[in-house]
């Protein structure tokens, strides 16, 4: 196993499949930590562990999850803990986008980013806060520029991250006292398979027109590897992200 500053501690990461997690699932690993893989596409995932093991000698435990599944993430904390004795960094990545205009959307698009975006953050955040507690460990949160100012081309996925952000922000007040540490970290559009309207940002922007996945990674590794301190917030944009504003 790869020696590094995250070495014998054990990492969750959800939506490991692909783009951020997939990134930061390596970079975890090249730091030297456990690393739990869980999405819903479980072939994805094996072949996320094999490149892990193979380029880092990482440990590694695949569990398929559906984050909306609450007995599913529960049992995927679980599993995490079973396997490694322990539990130390907690990533909650998994998100999506649907529709766009209020006036148009349907109730399934709408329910569908609640039911990723907010109640599996909330499931993930829930179940994995006792072992936090024991570890000393870190909750880090992917949020989203979408949830630092208003998004007029999709105001429920703005609403979702913007729930995140207040969601973390508060449970950090509540369990801070209990030697967890929290993180938000907020990226710019990601090159990443991330679907807008049938397009993935990979398709819609050219390599280093905007944050990279590795980026976002390389932040989630910064801010996991802190300690006693903690970021509690780290925005990634691509540089000249606010000069329309």
């Amino acid at each position: 196993m790869t020696e590094g500053p995250l070495s014998a501690q054990t990492a969750v990461v959800t939506g490991a499949s692909s783009g951020i997690g997939r990134e930061t699932a390596r970079v975890l690993a090249r730091e030297g930590a456990n690393v739990v893989l869980a999405a819903r596409r479980e072939e994805r995932l094996h072949e996320v562990a094999d490149d892990l093991e193979a380029a880092h000698d990482a440990e590694t435990l695949v569990v398929p999850t559906d984050v909306r599944d609450e007995d599913a993430v529960a049992d995927l904390v679980d599993a995490a803990a079973a396997q490694f004795g322990d539990l130390d960094v907690v990533v909650a990545n998994a998100g999506l986008a649907r529709g766009s205009d209020v006036e148009s959307m349907t109730s399934e698009a709408y329910r569908a980013m609640q039911d990723t975006n907010t109640d599996g953050v909330f499931f993930l955040t829930r179940a994995a806060i006792p072992y936090l507690k024991e570890s000393g460990g870190h909750l880090i949160y992917v949020g989203s520029y979408a949830g630092e100012y208003p998004r007029p081309y999709n105001p429920v996925y703005a609403a979702t991250k913007w729930w995140l952000r207040g969601f973390a922000k508060s449970v950090s007040g509540q369990v801070g006292e209990d030697d967890v540490g929290v993180t938000v970290v907020n990226p710019a559009a990601v090159r990443t398979e991330f679907d807008l309207d049938g397009t993935s940002q990979a398709e819609r922007f050219a390599p280093g027109e905007v944050v990279e996945p590795a980026e976002v990674a390389e932040a989630i590794a910064f801010a996991a590897e802190q300690s006693p301190s903690m970021v509690h917030e780290l925005s990634l944009y691509e540089r000249d992200k606010l000069t329309g504003l």
